[in-house]
Formats: structure tokens, C-alpha cells, sequence
């Protein structure tokens, strides 16, 4: 059941400026979701559904979902779609605006903390600096920090 308080308008008007309507062309099909691979390991994802729930301007429910972050970008949907909707571009776009309006969902923020503090999202540790030298491998930044800088900056 969808309550007339939960249409954002503004949201509306923004995801058209994002895709000159081209994302208001989508008109259900739902070959989206039948080519979809993520379906596959989580089944009650669908692209849809999540077009759906944009067409209607339902922001809170869009940008709340953990959907929006299992797109693989794969483009098949976009590739298969009748009505040319370039959907990885529109969940692109949502991944976005949730990280801007502050929807990150947990295991994101672990990574960004990770980014921030370390640069990496795992410690190379395998060879000494002498040691990649010695196999003629380039030399590694310990800790990246134009990394650091970016995930830093990105308001959690």
C-alpha cells in the first residue's frame, strides 16, 4: 500500500534531469528482472520493482533499500530491455542520492572506514619492499592517501 505522503516529488524532478525521462520509458515488462543474474543467488531482488518504486517517486523506499546496491552492472537488463531504459545507470544514480541523503547501508560504511584509514581494503603484506624490488615488482604505496583522502571525504 503506498500512502500519498510517501511521493517525493522533488525526487521525481530530479531523476529526470539525471536521465532526461529516459527511465519514465520503462513500462514493466519485466524482462529486466528474467535476464537479471543476481537473481540467481538473491531471488526476491528485482530491477522491477525498483523501477517501479522510482516511476512512483518513492524515495525513502528506494533509497532505504539494499536492492539498489546488488546491481552486478552487468547490462544485461539495459542490453534486453525494449524500451532502452539504461537501468545500471539508474541504480547508479540511486546509490548516489542514498549516499548523499545519508542511506549507506552497513557494510559500505565498513568499507569506507577502511579506505579511509588504510588506503587499502587489505594490508599488503606478502613482500617486504626489498623483496618486490629483488622480483622486479613496482613499489607500493603503503597506505594509498589520495585513497585515504577520498573515502574520507564522502559523508558518512
Amino acid at each position: 500500500m503506498i500512502e500519498v505522503d510517501e511521493i517525493d516529488t522533488r525526487f521525481l524532478r530530479r531523476l529526470k534531469s539525471e536521465f532526461d525521462e529516459s527511465h519514465l520509458a520503462c513500462f514493466q515488462c519485466g524482462v529486466c528482472s528474467a535476464s537479471c543474474p543476481v537473481i540467481e543467488i538473491e531471488a526476491s531482488f528485482n530491477p522491477r520493482r525498483i523501477m517501479k518504486m522510482t516511476r512512483l517517486g518513492l524515495k525513502s523506499r528506494v533509497l532505504s533499500s539494499d536492492y539498489i546496491w546488488l546491481c552486478s552492472m552487468c547490462l544485461l537488463c539495459e542490453e534486453r530491455c525494449p524500451q532502452g531504459v539504461r537501468i545500471p545507470e539508474v541504480m547508479t544514480a540511486l546509490r548516489n542520492l542514498a549516499v548523499e541523503e545519508g542511506y549507506i547501508p552497513e557494510p559500505m560504511r565498513r568499507i569506507r572506514s577502511l579506505l579511509a584509514e588504510g588506503g587499502r581494503l587489505y594490508p599488503i603484506d606478502d613482500f617486504t619492499a626489498e623483496e618486490r624490488i629483488d622480483r622486479g615488482l613496482p613499489e607500493v604505496e603503503a597506505e594509498p592517501e589520495f585513497v585515504k583522502r577520498l573515502a574520507g571525504g564522502v559523508k558518512a
